[in-house]
C-alpha cells in the first residue's frame, strides 16, 4: 500500500522551507482581510480598520477606539451609497485633484503626501477615500438642504439680542475699487521694473478720480484695468482694509510688485454699510456650522436605521 506524503516532503530541506514560508505569507492577507461588518452587503475588514485607525492617529494626534473607527467608516459607506443615489459620485480625478490640493497647503508635492503616509504605514488611497465620502457628504447635504441651512438677516440680529446685545457693535465699510496692473512680463531685467514702478509712482500723482484712471489706463500700453468690485470690511484682511482707509477716494494705493507686473487699486468709493461687518460674518458662519452638523447628524441617523449593518466579529 503506497502511502502519499505532503508535497512539501518530497522536496529538498531548503525548498521545503521556502514553500512554508511563502504558504504563511500567503495567509497572513487572508487574516488581515477578516471581515468584521456587512453594510448593505459592502464588507468592512479588519485590514480597513487597521489603515483608518492608523489614518486617525496620524491627523487627530490621538488613538481612536475600534469601535469609533468602525462607525466612521460605516459612515462612509453609508454617505458614498446615499451619493450614488442622487447622482454624487465623484471621479477619480476629483478625489486626486482634492489630494493635489491637500498637499499643495502643506506646501509639498502629491508623491511626498503619499509617501509620508506610507512611512507611517498607511496607504494613500485610504485617505483618498475619506477624502471621496466628505466630499460627497458635503455636496448632499449642502444641495438636499440647501434653503434650511440659510442664516438670514433676522437670524444674525435674534442671536445678537441673546448674547444681551441691542445691536451689533460696529458698523462695517463698504469699498468699490478696480485694480490695475502695469504688466511687466515674467523674466524681464531688474530694470524694467523699476522703470515701471516709477511710473506707476507718477500716475498716482495724476489720478484723482476714478473717471480719469478708466480713461488713462484703458488707452495705456501695457496696462490694465479690471472691472470695479465691491467688498465689505469682513471680505479684506485687516492690513488691506487700513491701506483703503488711508488712501483718499479717487485715489491710487501704493504700487505693488506681483507676478502679473506692477498693480494698484483705485479706489471709487467707500462709505459706511451695515451689510456685513467682521462681527456680523462670524455670528453667521457660527450659525451655519451649527446648522450644518445638526441637519448632517439627522441625516446619518436616518440612514443609518434604514440600513442593514450586521456585525461579524467584535
Amino acid at each position: 500500500m503506497t502511502t502519499s506524503l505532503p508535497v512539501f516532503r518530497l522536496l529538498p530541506p531548503v525548498l521545503g522551507a521556502l514553500l512554508i514560508a511563502v504558504l504563511a505569507l500567503a495567509g497572513a492577507p487572508a487574516r488581515a482581510q477578516n471581515i468584521v461588518v456587512m453594510v448593505n452587503g459592502d464588507p468592512i475588514t479588519d485590514f480597513d480598520i487597521e489603515q483608518r485607525s492608523k489614518l486617525d492617529a496620524l491627523t487627530t494626534q490621538k488613538t481612536p477606539s475600534r469601535q469609533d473607527v468602525i462607525n466612521e467608516l460605516i459612515d462612509d459607506k453609508l454617505k458614498i451609497k446615499e451619493g450614488k443615489k442622487y447622482g454624487v459620485d465623484p471621479t477619480a480625478a476629483d478625489v486626486n485633484q482634492s489630494f493635489e490640493g491637500m498637499a499643495q497647503r502643506m506646501r509639498i508635492t502629491p508623491d511626498q503626501l503619499a509617501k509620508s503616509l506610507e512611512v507611517k504605514g498607511v496607504r494613500p488611497d485610504v485617505l483618498k477615500n475619506r477624502m471621496k465620502s466628505e466630499m460627497v457628504w458635503t455636496s448632499l447635504v449642502r444641495g438636499r438642504f440647501k434653503e434650511k441651512l440659510i442664516v438670514g438677516e433676522k437670524d444674525v440680529a435674534d442671536k445678537v439680542r441673546e448674547g444681551g446685545t441691542e445691536k451689533l457693535q460696529i458698523e462695517g465699510t463698504e469699498y468699490k475699487m478696480q485694480p490695475i496692473v502695469l504688466i511687466v512680463p515674467r523674466g524681464s531685467s531688474a530694470g524694467l521694473q523699476e522703470s515701471r514702478m516709477k511710473e506707476a509712482e507718477t500716475y498716482r500723482a495724476r489720478i484723482g478720480s476714478c473717471e480719469e484712471a478708466n480713461s488713462l489706463f484703458r488707452s495705456t500700453p501695457n496696462a490694465t484695468i479690471r472691472e470695479s468690485v465691491t467688498k465689505t470690511t469682513a471680505d479684506l484682511p485687516e492690513a488691506l482694509r487700513k491701506v483703503l482707509d488711508d488712501t483718499p477716494i479717487g485715489h491710487l494705493t501704493a504700487p505693488e510688485v506681483t507676478k502679473a507686473g506692477i498693480e494698484m487699486v483705485v479706489l471709487c468709493d467707500r462709505k459706511p454699510t451695515t451689510i456685513d461687518t467682521p462681527k456680523k460674518r462670524e455670528i453667521r458662519d457660527k450659525m451655519y456650522v451649527e446648522k450644518y452638523e445638526k441637519t448632517q447628524k439627522a441625516y446619518l441617523d436616518e440612514l443609518r436605521k434604514a440600513a442593514m449593518i450586521e456585525y461579524r466579529n467584535r
